[in-house]
């Protein structure tokens, strides 16, 4: 999954919405230099990555785009998911994809001092660019495609996988709605057994 679904996941609590964000730019053991409540959020993260690249609907969404990117298929699955959860009714109104979108953002900026530097320097681009909301459109889903490419090792343009995603949209969002109220169960349960014990 990436950001949004992630913010989403967390169910508005602060220090597990923290960890949700950063869990891929903490390492090893820097995990153990956070919070307990954060250190769930980091477990969590990771939880749900693992149901989600597991999952029958995410590798069948994957072989959409897979001729593409390869291997890299599964980052651009994650974002097409985001897209598809932004426009998602029974998830966010537009209204409440914003809202959620700022209080995003408030959480994290409150955090600004523990945040690995990497998310530190993101977070105000994230934020004035609006990434949370901009997952809705399409020319901002794109702009997240080009993100990917600017983190992999060996893309260059993501101009055919976003080819490939508008081809494949209506199959693309049948994955996504069969793979969504899964994770969300999912992530309701792991973050009920991480805050009991």
């Amino acid at each position: 999954m990436n950001f949004l679904a992630h913010a989403y996941l967390s169910f508005n609590e602060p220090e597990i919405l923290v960890g949700n964000m950063i869990s891929d730019f903490v390492k090893g053991k820097k995990k153990l230099d956070y919070s307990p409540g954060v250190q769930q959020g980091i477990v969590l993260h990771r939880q749900i990555d693992a149901f989600t690249d597991d999952h029958e609907a995410t590798r069948e969404a994957r072989k959409f785009l897979k001729p593409a990117v390869g291997l890299y298929s599964g980052a651009f699955v994650d974002v097409a998911y985001d897209h598809f959860l932004a426009n998602d009714l029974s998830s966010f109104s537009d209204e409440s994809l914003r809202q959620h979108a700022a209080n995003t953002y408030e959480v994290l900026s409150n955090y600004r001092s523990i945040l690995p530097p990497v998310f530190q320097n993101m977070l105000p681009y994230m934020q004035s660019q609006n990434w949370l909301y901009n997952y809705k459109t399409l020319a901002g889903t794109e702009s997240s495609f080009g993100g990917v490419v600017r983190r992999a090792a060996y893309l260059y343009s993501s101009s055919e996988v976003f080819e490939l995603f508008e081809k494949h949209y209506s199959s693309l969002q049948k994955c996504y709605n069969n793979f969504f109220p899964s994770v969300k169960a999912f992530a309701t349960e792991k973050i009920e057994q991480l805050t009991n014990n």
